[in-house]
């Protein structure tokens, strides 16, 4: 049985690599990418988002707060496997895509999932500062992105895998009871 691939899953892989490596680019090229660096126009909009979540921002860096590193190395796996799903799913019509993109997406969610809770267990201190309004706008919906689209793409791409395996699984069974007759 063939894997079917879903446009909607593909696109969100093929159109979150860009932001991640962007994101990404920022982490590393801190200060230079940071507001009042020399490369900050590539990264504009980090001057609002550094101010929104500190973590992002100059207190986080002059600490040497290793955490923005460590999920930026992170999410450069993830995205290469997602780029990696794309090329099986889309060139090499592999049945592996299914298992590599289940597995980016899923550290895609864990790795989303550890953000929000790093807040939560230090008492929101890098976006308890913002106004309720602040915060929903500009960091829940955004990054509940992140929670809701892997949360919904890992479970579609695990019934997939299931589906694959049960049909294995029977084909087995199958092979096995001819082989006795």
């Amino acid at each position: 049985m063939a894997y079917k691939t879903r446009t909607w899953i593909s696109l969100w892989f093929l159109l979150t690599a860009p932001v991640i490596f962007w994101d990404v680019g920022y982490c590393f090229m801190r200060p230079r990418s940071m507001k009042g660096g020399d490369l900050h126009w590539i990264w504009s909009p980090y001057a609002l988002y550094q101010e929104v979540d500190y973590i992002y921002g100059v207190k986080a860096l002059q600490e040497g707060n290793g955490f923005t590193l460590a999920q930026s190395s992170l999410n450069v796996i993830e995205t290469m496997m997602n780029l990696i799903y794309l090329y099986l799913a889309h060139v090499q019509h592999s049945p592996a895509a299914i298992v590599v993109g289940f597995a980016a997406i899923v550290m895609t969610l864990s790795k989303t999932v550890l953000y929000w809770a790093q807040e939560y267990y230090c008492g929101f201190c890098a976006v308890g500062h913002n106004s309720m309004r602040d915060l929903i706008i500009l960091w829940i919906i955004p990054n509940g992105l992140w929670i809701v689209f892997p949360a919904i793409i890992s479970v579609v791409l695990g019934k997939d895998i299931a589906r694959q395996l049960y049909a294995a699984d029977r084909a087995a069974k199958r092979a096995t009871l001819e082989k006795k007759r």
